[in-house]
């Protein structure tokens, strides 16, 4: 097999995989509510406070109007709160509750095992290969999508 082949099939079933397999690992029982969408916006959002709609829509390559409808269904759920700036009516901050820190927290957990369990195959030298071949991959996506 030649090695475009074989990396195009590589990467094909990677990305499958990583999505299904994230969804099995992150959606437990305490977090059943959520959808692996769910959970990306919450990552979007962080524990930090004074995330705004629009920074965060920007954050995800979305509308405001696309998150408004998962934030709305997040609010419901408890997993975020919602807040309008005093000094600007129009500018919506959301934070996420102690139990949208507690999904944040499961979903990080799950990236940091997944990243560890990589590195851990790989030899000092290998990483910075990996790194590039990555940013690389990424650097593609982003240009792809601005396409869009």
């Amino acid at each position: 097999m030649d090695a475009y082949k074989t990396i195009n099939d590589i990467l094909v079933n990677l990305i499958n995989e990583i999505w299904e397999l994230e969804e099995k690992a992150i959606i437990t029982e305490e977090f059943k509510d959520l959808t692996n969408n769910d959970m990306h916006v919450i990552e979007a959002i962080g524990p930090e406070e004074g995330n705004n709609m629009s920074s965060i829509a920007k954050k995800l390559n979305i509308t405001v109007g696309s998150l408004t409808t998962a934030m709305n269904s997040l609010v419901n759920k408890s997993y975020v709160s919602r807040s309008r700036s005093e000094k600007d009516r129009r500018v919506v901050y959301v934070k996420l509750t102690e139990k949208g820190i507690r999904a944040y927290q499961h979903h990080e957990d799950y990236h940091r095992q997944m990243t560890e369990a990589i590195l851990a195959k790989l030899s000092e030298d290998e990483i910075p290969v990996l790194m590039k071949t990555l940013d690389g991959l990424s650097e593609f996506f982003r240009g792809y999508s601005q396409k869009s």
